[in-house]
Formats: C-alpha cells, structure tokens, sequence
C-alpha cells in the first residue's frame, strides 16, 4: 500500500512541477484555451497517444482478447481510415475559421441553436467518456491505497479528480501539451516492460512474434456471419472509422490540441504521425492480453477482463517492481486522457455556452477557474454513480456509449459539410434527441426485428438519421404557409 501511495503521489509532484515550468504564472484564457498556438508538433503527436488510449485501453483491450481475439486490430485500421478523413477534410476547416471551439461551425452553417446542440453534446458525450475512463482507475486506486487505508471509494475519486484539477486549472491546454508527452512516455515504457517480463517467464527459448502468432486467439480478420457476428471486419472498420472521425475529429478534447499547433501543415504532420505509432502500440496491449491470460492460467489465477492485468501484476508470484510499473502506467493512460478532457470541457462551456468573448480580462478569467471547478466536480460525482452500474469491460460501454452520443454530431457536420441545404435551426435540437432514441431501439431489438446485431457500425447509422431527419426538416422550410 505505502509504496503504491508513494508512486501516486510522486508522480502528482512531477506533474505539478511540469505544471509550474511550462505556465506562467500570468497565464490568461488564450493559453488555457490554445497555448498561443505555439505547440510543438511532435510533441503533441506524443502527447496524443496516451490521451487517445486511456487507462481503458491499458486495462481492458488485454482483457478482451479472450473473448474477442485480435479483432480489435479491425477497429484500428478502421481509425487510420479516420485520422486520414480528419486530416483531409476536418483540420482544414477548423484553421480556415480560425475556431478555439471546433463547434463555432455551427453557428456560422446553421444558427445559435445548432451550435449550443453540439456543445452540448460534446459535453455530455465526454463527460460520460471521461467518467468512464477515470472509473476504472478509481477501482484499482481503491484496491491498493485507500481500502487498506479504510477510506470509501468516494475518496478515491474526489482525490483524483482534485489532483488532475490541481496541476490543470492555471495552465490548461499548455500544461497538458506537456503533461501528456511525459504520460505517454510513461505508459509506453510500462508497457514495454510488463511484456518483456511476461515473455521472458512464459516463452524465453520462442520469438514474441512467433509464440503470439501461434495462439488461438491472435486471429485478426474475422469474415463470417455478417448478421451476427459482431466482430466482422466490415462493421468493426467501419465502426471504427466512425468512432476516430467523431470521437477526435469532432471532439473538442482531441481537436483543441491539434488547433494549439502552429499551422495546419504542422497540425496535419501531427495527426499522420500519431495515427501511424497507434497501429503497434494497440497490437503490443492485444499481445500482452496472450500473456496475461496464459501467466494467470500457469499459477491457476481464475480471473479475466477488466480484472487481468491488476490482478496479474500485483499477485505474489510477481517481482514487485512489476506491480510498481503497472501502476505507474495505468495512471500516466489514464490522467493524460482525464486531464485533457477537463480542460477541453471547460473551454468549450465557457466559450460555446457562455460566449465568453474576452480572454483576458479578470472577470473572464475567474469564469473560466469557476467553470473549471464545477465540471471537476461534476465528474467526480458521475464517477461515484458508475460504481453502481458499470458492467465488467469497460471499453465496451464507451463505445457503446459513443455510438449514441456523437452519432448526432456526425450527421450535423456531414449535412453542414455535404450539403448546402438550408434547415430551421429550431428543429436541429429535436433531431438530435430523435436520431439516438431510434439508434437505441435498434440497438435492442435488432436482432428480433432484423436477425440482424448491430455494433459499433450503429454510430454511422445514428449519423445518417440525424443526416435525413436534417434534409426533411429543410424541406419543410420551403414549404409555402398557409393563408
């Protein structure tokens, strides 16, 4: 327990020097929200790459692969497809409007109400995100500090989350540039080190490629059984296409960091470069998932999911050094996601919702450290209710989740984008309430109605509703009233 708490709060000190280094301390609103578009590319291209995995992808894609081999690779490639939409087509527009808020579009295509719709829709969606991604942590948190300590789940999220709050509030998306190159440094080498050991006790004399290759789970393509299988590569790339194009390229908390670079040539190297590193380090998580399961099964450890990796690393046939680094790692993944998604909810609030236009008056400022606080808040209390209702893999529900939340945001950008149709913008409210509601009850009954179980292809779906629901609220505009 002591030497968990010692890490714990060892790595918060670095964070908070980081924090201290890289913001001065007259920071106003315009380096919390951009960082004066000065940002190093290659920085948040790394930085990147722990703020897109999360804690989530360290815990739970290793515990996937029982159940679902290596077809989450089908996702990945599916994601490259999207970072390549999000390059061509999403960071133009963004740098050609200039926009600290990527949901400024919509005011400008549609009217005051389409644009507070996907503020708040973006809020929600990352909000129940975030809480999911710092749901699991708060679990293995409370398993090795606070039950030991006889302290209640609660403070262990209010903790985290005030410590998060601690080294972001002054400094915001500067801080996090930062902060996020040193978490994915982190996680990448805990990572590496928890498969290097794993493969040297369970297979010294065969090649990790060989010995993964030959599992029967490294199966990677899966073309059976469209209807119902959901794992089939058309609708896991597809899925996943959908799910990188809504959840980065039309998300405030992925997009704010790709608007803080310098020049769109710059924000585009930083997306090709991030979207490349993705495909290896996902592939690693799925290969250690192998090892996992075959260490817990050499010393008859009955555990799988989201519980495998903490409960291999901290069992007592385990040098305890490699407890220390899943640890770690496992808070590096997930703060550099729960950080940034802080700061990118407060900006858009206080800019989409608030129209704070000032950056850098005090009254501004004290806004945006008030606005700051009660999403933190927020959080943790959503954090405390999911204790009560999240089921055993979580990277499951959140896309799920996704597929529900962000699915109007992908049809009103395709029909701002693609269309040059007018709509009322009083119905674009309603349509975005409509468009999910059908989704869900395709979701449920799917497979009574249509022999048919849909999965993350429902997101493109959800899209296309919102999309037609648009193109008939248009027509509806030129319609001749009656007399």
């Amino acid at each position: 327990m002591w030497i968990a708490l010692s890490v714990l709060l060892g790595y918060f000190a670095v964070l908070m020097l980081i924090s201290f280094i890289s913001t001065k301390k007259s920071a106003d609103n315009t380096t919390f929200f951009t960082a004066n578009r000065q940002s190093p590319w290659y920085l948040v291209a790394f930085g990147m790459i722990g703020a897109s995995l999360s804690g989530v992808t360290f815990i739970s894609v290793p515990g996937w692969v029982e159940n679902r081999a290596f077809s989450y690779m089908q996702m990945v490639f599916g994601y490259l497809a999207g970072y390549a939409v999000i390059a061509g087509i999403l960071l133009p527009l963004y740098y050609r409007l200039n926009l600290i808020s990527i949901y400024g579009y919509f005011e400008s295509r549609f009217g005051a109400k389409a644009y507070k719709t996907g503020a708040i829709f973006f809020l929600l969606s990352r909000m129940l995100g975030s809480a999911f991604r710092l749901y699991i942590v708060a679990l293995v948190l409370q398993l090795l500090v606070f039950d030991p300590l006889g302290l209640p789940f609660y403070v262990a999220v209010l903790s985290t989350v005030f410590l998060i709050w601690l080294y972001t509030f002054r400094g915001g998306i500067q801080t996090i540039i930062y902060t996020d190159t040193l978490q994915t440094l982190f996680m990448l080498l805990a990572l590496g080190f928890s498969f290097y050991y794993l493969h040297h006790f369970l297979s010294p004399e065969v090649g990790p490629l060989e010995y993964v290759m030959n599992h029967d789970w490294s199966q990677v393509f899966f073309w059976d059984s469209f209807g119902t299988e959901p794992r089939h590569f058309i609708k896991q790339f597809i899925g996943g296409m959908f799910i990188t194009i809504t959840m980065t390229g039309m998300d405030q908390d992925m997009m704010q960091k790709n608007l803080t670079c310098k020049s769109l040539a710059d924000a585009r190297k930083n997306m090709f470069w991030f979207s490349i590193l993705l495909v290896p380090v996902n592939l690693l998580f799925l290969a250690l998932g192998i090892y996992l399961y075959d260490f817990a099964n050499v010393y008859g450890l009955d555990v799988q999911g989201d519980a495998l990796f903490p409960t291999v690393a901290f069992s007592e046939v385990v040098p305890i050094w490699v407890g220390i680094v899943f640890l770690l790692g496992l808070v590096a993944a997930a703060y550099s996601s729960a950080d940034s998604a802080l700061t990118a909810m407060t900006t858009s609030f206080c800019v989409d919702i608030l129209k704070i236009k000032n950056h850098a008056d005090q009254r501004s400022i004290r806004i945006r450290k008030a606005t700051h606080i009660g999403i933190s808040v927020s959080l943790a209390v959503i954090v405390i209710l999911f204790a009560y209702v999240v089921s055993d893999n979580v990277i499951q529900e959140i896309f799920t989740v996704a597929t529900f939340t962000y699915g109007p945001l992908l049809g009103l950008f395709a029909f701002g984008l693609f269309s040059s149709r007018k709509v009322p913008d009083k119905f674009i409210p309603f349509m975005a309430v409509i468009a999910p509601v059908i989704s869900y009850l395709l979701y449920r009954n799917g497979e009574t109605w249509f022999n048919y179980v849909f999965s993350f292809e429902l997101l493109l779906i959800n899209g296309m509703i919102m999309f037609i629901g648009l193109w008939i609220a248009g027509y509806f505009k030129i319609m001749p009233s009656r007399a």
